[in-house]
């Protein structure tokens, strides 16, 4: 039975101001990396820093606490209120480790680290970058001496992304992943690479937002929950209950970057927009961990968006946009070029086999910042260095080596990537998963049918919402805890076909 006294009606009216003030901040964000003009980074930085105080101090105000309290003693709850006030005292008890002037100071730098990094990126410019970035290492390493409870400061920013795991887990995980895929990425890249020249034509960028855009449709993504825009680094936001955007960048001489990078943060949005509705506005209105969230774009991009079977339903559409450029390419061309394997310096456009070691190479550097074994000042040849020994490439320069991702400078070192990896993993054991509940699931894709993948993401992952821990979710969904066996039997079957 579903309680709805006095005191839960407040608890829950708390709630959705705290929901609200979250999409708030996170509309600043997303004006900031799309429309907003340079010259106003300023005063954006200043006015996230306030909303982030107020936020901050809703989120830990005395009466809240004690409510809080007075619901987690009651025995009248339903089983799903139970569980949105386990997560709001977990919240709770998070936030009130951090004083107000420190949320303030840390969400203020990091918006001014953001806008710098913006401008000393296409400058190559790492130097500027090392002041902001050595106050950013300093305040994460500050939040995570709020919790004492964690010795290793990696282990405080895993579980704060991916509940549940510690670093040596993911030190675990990460080690079967290598020992695993640089023998079969060498053996891949030693067969030579497919035919790609046609991916350096001529390809409009609207023409090429209009094609994406026709496919995320198809796929489920409501747009009209949602919209697209341009920004120097995609992603997705949430802004409301109803208000799920996502962002991409178009590069007119490459048709499938732009192409998969909204796939990607497609992915992240069909999470969002398919989460329970009584449960939006209160604590379970989200999705539940970085690696479950990140599970859902990748399995989107890459096992449907790089499938045969997708390309068999889209590539004729593809070359009627681009008949100029594609009308000497072939379907098959097409899905080898869109699966190349290839040792590259970018993360986002790495493909499936080296993309995970683009993520352990900044795993290792954060581990090594956070112990305090890497100076910051240092950390632009430890980049060189670590790219050399996993992926055998040394950047030009700083703009495709330490300068390349926002993360580090928008939030700081600290948790900040291996949720992809972690991701990737679980989108294989999913939709493995998937596949045993719908016989003939790939077939539908070619039909351009997606409907029963979505009903069972929905039904088994995105409507829980944090309902469950992700390690339960994995669980109940798959069969089994998380295991890297599914994903790497998925890369050795698609690359051993491909091979022929």
């Amino acid at each position: 039975m579903t309680t709805t006294d006095a005191v839960w009606a407040d608890l829950t009216s708390r709630w959705q101001d705290l929901a609200d003030l979250n999409g708030t901040l996170a509309l600043l964000n997303w004006d900031q990396s799309t429309y907003l003009p340079p010259a106003a980074a300023g005063g954006r930085a200043r006015q996230k820093a306030l909303l982030s105080g107020i936020r901050h101090a809703r989120a830990t105000d005395d009466a809240y606490g004690r409510l809080l309290d007075a619901a987690a003693a009651r025995t009248d709850l339903s089983p799903e209120q139970a569980r949105m006030v386990e997560v709001a005292r977990k919240d709770f008890e998070r936030a009130t480790r951090f004083p107000s002037a420190f949320v303030q100071a840390r969400s203020r730098h990091f918006g001014e680290s953001y806008s710098a990094w913006t401008q000393a990126r296409p400058g190559n410019d790492f130097a500027r970058m090392i002041p902001y970035l050595e106050k950013s290492l300093d305040l994460n390493v500050q939040a995570a001496g709020y919790f004492p409870e964690f010795a290793d400061p990696m282990d405080y920013f895993v579980d704060q992304s991916d509940e549940g795991m510690t670093a040596a887990q993911v030190d675990a995980v990460f080690g079967e992943l290598r020992a695993a895929l640089v023998p079969l990425a060498d053996s891949v890249i030693a067969a030579g690479p497919p035919r790609t020249d046609f991916l350096n034509r001529h390809y409009p960028a609207q023409a090429q937002l209009r094609f994406g855009e026709d496919v995320i449709r198809q796929y489920g993504y409501d747009f009209a929950q949602g919209r697209q825009d341009l920004t120097h680094h995609p992603f997705m936001t949430r802004l409301g209950e109803r208000d799920t955007r996502i962002t991409t960048r178009v590069k007119e001489h490459d048709p499938i970057d732009a192409l998969y990078s909204t796939l990607h943060e497609a992915g992240h949005a069909l999470y969002e927009q398919n989460v329970r509705e009584d449960f939006l506005g209160t604590p379970l209105g989200g999705g539940v961990s970085a690696g479950v969230h990140e599970s859902s774009s990748r399995m989107w991009e890459n096992l449907v968006g790089r499938s045969r079977e997708f390309w068999a339903a889209y590539f004729g559409d593809l070359r009627d946009t681009f008949p100029d450029a594609l009308g000497d390419v072939t379907e098959e061309e097409m899905y080898r070029a869109s699966n190349v394997v290839s040792r590259s310096l970018i993360r986002v456009d790495a493909d499936e086999l080296t993309y995970n070691l683009h993520v352990i190479t900044r795993y290792g550097l954060e581990r090594d910042l956070l112990s305090g074994r890497l100076a910051v000042a240092d950390l632009a040849d430890a980049w060189h260095a670590a790219y050399e020994s996993n992926l055998g490439q040394r950047a030009p320069s700083d703009v495709d080596g330490v300068l390349q991702d926002v993360h580090w400078f928008a939030g700081g070192p600290g948790g900040a990537f291996q949720g992809y990896t972690l991701g990737n993993v679980l989108s294989a054991q999913f939709f493995a998963a998937a596949e045993a509940a719908n016989p003939g699931l790939k077939g539908d894709f070619a039909r351009r049918d997606f409907s029963r993948l979505l009903g069972w993401m929905r039904e088994n992952v995105y409507r829980h919402g944090r309902m469950l821990r992700p390690a339960e979710m994995v669980v109940q969904a798959t069969g089994q805890p998380m295991n890297v066996e599914p994903y790497l039997a998925y890369l050795r079957g698609k690359y051993g076909a491909l091979l022929g």
